[in-house]
């Protein structure tokens, strides 16, 4: 099956910026579309990003990252990443890298693989 390990989670300030990785193993990856959820404490799991994996990159973005944040992707070492800039402290959560084939979704239930999470904390 597919396997997704995360890292790169830690603690920063606001405005400061912080990369997460995903690796991604398990099957052909240009069949896949690759994305983030995040979920904070006392709310519910929501969409980040996404972004496919075949041909060239289409990214699609939540409105409250939109500006802020990127989802890079590098072929040759089957890892996405999540370019967090101008960090705020209500983008403390803990971020899920997910997968799913085909086309990319906002929907929680349309992912079949889930890393374990990382931890960002913003600070005041």
């Amino acid at each position: 099956q597919v396997q997704l390990v995360e890292s790169g989670g830690g603690l920063v300030q606001t405005g400061d910026s912080l990369r997460l990785s995903c690796v991604v193993s398990g099957r052909t990856l240009t069949m896949l579309t690759s994305g983030w959820f995040r979920q904070a404490p006392g709310k519910e799991r929501e969409f980040v990003a996404a972004v496919n994996w075949g041909g060239p990159s289409n990214t699609f973005y939540a409105d409250p990252v939109k500006g802020r944040f990127t989802i890079p992707r590098d072929n040759a070492k089957n890892t996405v990443y999540l370019q967090m800039n101008s960090l705020k402290p209500e983008d403390t959560a803990v971020y899920y890298c997910v997968a799913k084939p085909g086309i990319w979704s906002t929907e929680l239930r349309k992912y079949d693989y889930w890393g374990q999470g990382t931890q960002v904390t913003v600070s005041s």
